[in-house]
């Protein structure tokens, strides 16, 4: 399908879903090297593994040749994208905005080489000329290129219309911010690509018909699939929380875990997702199912861990992993629960323990699983609920295990 071996290499990958001139840019990307971004608004102060699919296609178009933007979004986040939300984004303050926008940039080095000369990667923050904007200016100069006909077809716009879901005009403002992002990146750096989820397909079209509109300049856009697993729910947030990217969010070990217990319909797609490793190479290690897998999870596990947190803390989470599995205790990498000594008793049972630290929800459940020999104590099976422990045994941290894949360090202080 594609004859340039970028785009041929991403689609084989499954990095991509729709592409509004496929043709065209698969021929400008055999003659030439080009610069392209995705933007980033600072909601959160980390980006999640959702996010990452993303910057691996940065990654990929950098190997290439081609010039990458990073684009913070400290102007559109004071807005919020209401692409595919039933209500509207809590409107987040500008000294949030500030702290996440510092948190964030941390991130992207960790998988794209930054320099001023092509090319390197550049981060730029649209709060640099969003919020210089004169409003009656921008809405006689940009305004006016905008069809709310148009922006009502996308389906984004159309999604929360449809169900009756209110979308306020600030909200409405943001694809047509957007839109001009995509101008401005154009006219200072000739920028001609913008890439991001399927959910940005309206903001990424607005911004192609906007420049074209005011200079007469050709642009394109190119989106991946939004990240799901096997069961075709949406990733980057787990039943346990997202799956954050900093290591302030996020041990490095629980990232590890999240990769190594991927289900088995999984691997392959992570695989080819997440890692540089060849198809082929990749083709081999999923050949063998069942049992045969977990040793391809483990090399998942460890290539994405190398990435985003380095080769030290990778490895430092596969040692864990290896302890806990053989029943070692005393690991100082788990995730550590800290219970205040005011709120237990001076003898705790073990469901009491369960409880209060949030590992379960109730009592029930923490019987049940304790019924279920699912509980281990530093590596010793719980049997009797009636046991107690204590709350003096557990001034140095002692390690909490519940089924195969949840292992914590208690302490009470």
């Amino acid at each position: 399908m594609f004859k340039s071996k970028l785009l041929h290499t991403l689609n084989a990958r499954g990095f991509i879903n729709d592409c509004t001139d496929s043709m065209g840019l698969d021929d400008l990307l055999r003659r030439s090297k080009i610069t392209c971004y995705i933007g980033y608004d600072a909601t959160a102060s980390s980006l999640h593994v959702g996010h990452l699919m993303n910057i691996m296609l940065l990654r990929w178009f950098q190997k290439d040749g081609h010039r990458v933007i990073t684009l913070l979004g400290g102007g559109t986040t004071k807005i919020g994208d209401p692409s595919f939300r039933k209500t509207e984004r809590p409107l987040i303050n500008h000294e949030t905005i500030n702290t996440n926008l510092i948190s964030l940039k941390s991130i992207f080095s960790k998988y794209i080489k930054f320099s001023s000369i092509f090319p390197g990667a550049i981060m730029l923050n649209n709060d640099d000329w969003l919020s210089k904007l004169n409003y009656l200016e921008f809405l006689r100069d940009i305004g006016k290129y905008f069809s709310i006909n148009r922006m009502l077809s996308f389906e984004s716009v159309k999604s929360r219309l449809k169900k009756n879901d209110p979308l306020s005009f600030l909200e409405f403002n943001y694809m047509i911010l957007q839109g001009y992002d995509f101008y401005k990146l154009n006219h200072d750096h000739d920028c001609i690509l913008q890439m991001g989820g399927s959910d940005q397909w309206g903001n990424i079209v607005n911004g192609i018909e906007l420049t074209r509109r005011m200079n007469g300049n050709k642009l394109f856009g190119l989106t991946s699939p939004l990240l799901t697993n096997s069961a075709g729910q949406k990733m980057g947030k787990s039943s346990n929380g997202a799956i954050w990217l900093n290591e302030e969010n996020l041990s490095p070990y629980e990232f590890w875990q999240f990769w190594r217990n991927c289900e088995d319909d999984d691997i392959e797609k992570f695989l080819l997702l997440f890692t540089e490793f060849s198809i082929e190479k990749i083709k081999e290690l999923t050949a063998k199912k069942g049992h045969h897998l977990n040793e391809a999870k483990i090399i998942l596990a460890n290539e994405v861990t190398t990435l985003c947190h380095g080769k030290l803390n990778s490895a430092e989470a596969f040692k864990t992993s290896k302890a806990i599995f053989s029943d070692n205790v005393g690991s100082s990498n788990l995730p550590t629960i800290e219970i205040n000594t005011n709120d237990c008793p001076e003898n705790i049972s073990i469901t009491q323990l369960m409880t209060i630290s949030g590992i379960v929800k109730s009592g029930k459940e923490a019987r049940r699983l304790v019924n279920e020999n699912a509980v281990k104590l530093e590596g010793k099976s719980i049997q009797d609920i009636t046991d107690k422990f204590r709350k003096t045994n557990f001034t140095d941290p002692k390690k909490l295990s519940v089924g195969k894949k949840k292992h914590f360090n208690i302490v009470i202080v």
